[in-house]
């Protein structure tokens, strides 16, 4: 098959597909994005640059909008030099959030296109903007925020299929767009990513930190420390722990930047959360350890004696599918889509995102409950393997991709391949009560697929979400833009 992929930072969220469809051989497989250094060998890159940047005159709400439109007109360029080279897909992959998309039905009229449908934005109570009342959004602010959904309603009004990965970000999309989307939720290699029952029992070191096996080890993970993964808050409830629990280490992994929500005017939200907290915290207990290697964050995990993981309602990082895929006892935020991956008091602890002490009692209860925290572990563990499964989330978009192409053939196509592959014949019953037993068989026999059938899809879909398989969600694949840029970097 031939596959067309696009995302501006290569290789985006595709990063185990492309790799399993180059393992799996056979495919032609091409992929346009802006340069970068990545590499994945058997992938054919065709680069794209970007002739300009939003410029002062554009109105604030439309620039997102005027920077996808350049961005779809060089993709469209680049794609019609592969048409013209011979290079016709089976189906275009890509992510809808830059506008490289818009254009591309244009070029290749007729192929399927399955885009990525990360956010919706919102105004209104329930995702991000105005849920933390520490910063609330000042009105003018509201059309931006609207406006950023431009490119969204464009995509959604194009051809193609989307798809998306939790619940929560496919209900923050318009009702009448949601036929559109499937989840397909992101799968976790669970093999790589596992408990390591051996780890608390020897010394543990990332960089320049070193934790004894009789101490306890508190982790938190962002792509950058900042409030929208509740970093803000995590930092006011560790007076009260590093009080009350004398032998615990705190590890936090994250940069200095902005991944999402409003830069400050100077400085990084570590130094001013430690400039609040100035006299009130064992500074020699707390490690900021920045960025670190996959292998290194993997370690980390499966020596945590209890992970950290807040969210504003907005999309969920990679770092939670893969604490729970270590086993982690986790103590996270009761915020969506956090709440469709950990069950309070089951595969983990939920506590309210802005009340420090709440986030506190979670911690202590984990650190010092062993007995709790032990089967919250395997409990996270067994859901990971149930809904993270790396190969079933694969198989899941390859069944999808399948349906799509399928659904895309000419009607004359589809009829040429009936006739030219035609059921085998049946076999002649030997008597008339033979033929009789046979006719039950099949009776009984569609009965119960039709059973199993309705107990697989609960109730009617339209017909993309038909394109579904069975249910299943950077090392790390590399998430861009909104996401980490190096494959051998830890994001949030």
């Amino acid at each position: 098959m031939k596959y067309l992929f696009i995302h501006q930072n290569f290789p985006g969220q595709y990063l185990h597909l492309v790799r399993h469809l180059v393992q799996a051989g056979g495919h032609e497989i091409v992929f346009i994005s802006e340069d970068n250094a990545n590499l994945i060998p058997g992938v054919r890159r065709v680069i794209y640059r970007m002739p300009r940047h939003a410029t002062e005159q554009t109105h604030p709400g439309a620039r997102e909008f005027d920077l996808g439109l350049v961005r779809a007109d060089a993709v469209a360029k680049a794609a019609t030099t592969l048409k013209t080279l011979g290079f016709e897909p089976d189906i275009i992959i890509g992510h809808h959030g830059w506008g490289e998309l818009l254009n591309i039905q244009d070029v290749f009229p007729g192929v399927p296109v399955l885009g990525y449908f990360e956010f919706y934005y919102h105004t209104e109570p329930g995702f991000d903007v105005g849920f933390d009342p520490e910063f609330p959004m000042n009105p003018a602010m509201m059309p931006l925020v609207r406006a950023k959904n431009a490119i969204n309603l464009q995509a959604l009004t194009s051809p193609g299929y989307g798809q998306t990965p939790t619940e929560f970000q496919k209900g923050a999309y318009p009702d009448w767009a949601q036929g559109k989307i499937t989840v397909l939720r992101e799968g976790v290699d669970l093999d790589l990513c596992c408990p390591d029952p051996t780890a608390h029992r020897r010394k543990f070191s990332i960089k320049d930190v070193h934790v004894s096996p009789k101490e306890k080890l508190i982790t938190y993970v962002s792509r950058d420390l900042e409030p929208y993964r509740g970093f803000h808050v995590f930092m006011r409830a560790l007076p009260r722990i590093l009080k009350e629990q004398p032998d615990a280490r705190v590890i936090m992994v994250g940069g200095d930047g902005v991944s999402y929500g409003a830069r400050l005017p100077s400085g990084s939200w570590r130094e001013k959360m430690l400039e609040e907290l100035s006299g009130q915290l064992d500074l020699s207990r707390i490690h900021f350890v920045g960025k670190v290697a996959y292998e290194d964050f993997l370690r980390l995990l499966q020596r945590s004696d209890t992970h950290v993981y807040l969210t504003y309602p907005f999309v969920a990082s990679w770092s939670l599918r893969e604490a729970m895929a270590a086993g982690c006892a986790i103590v996270g935020s009761a915020t969506a889509p956090v709440e469709e991956f950990i069950e309070d008091g089951v595969t983990g602890r939920l506590v309210p995102f802005t009340e420090p002490d709440r986030i506190a009692e979670g911690v202590l209860e984990l650190l010092n409950d062993t007995r709790t925290a032990k089967k919250m572990r395997q409990a996270v563990r067994a859901k990971a393997e149930q809904t993270l499964c790396m190969k079933a989330y694969l198989a899941q978009y390859e069944a999808l991709i399948a349906q799509l192409i399928a659904a895309h053939k000419p009607a004359s196509v589809q009829q040429d391949e009936a006739v030219q592959s035609p059921p085998p014949r049946k076999a002649k019953a030997t008597s008339r009560k033979a033929n009789g037993k046979a006719k039950e068989s099949a009776v009984q026999a569609a009965a119960a697929q039709k059973v199993a059938s309705a107990k697989r899809t609960g109730a009617k879909k339209s017909v993309p979400a038909q394109a579904k398989a069975a249910k299943v969600t950077p090392a790390r694949a590399t998430r861009t833009g909104s996401r980490k840029k190096k494959a051998d970097l830890v994001s949030s």
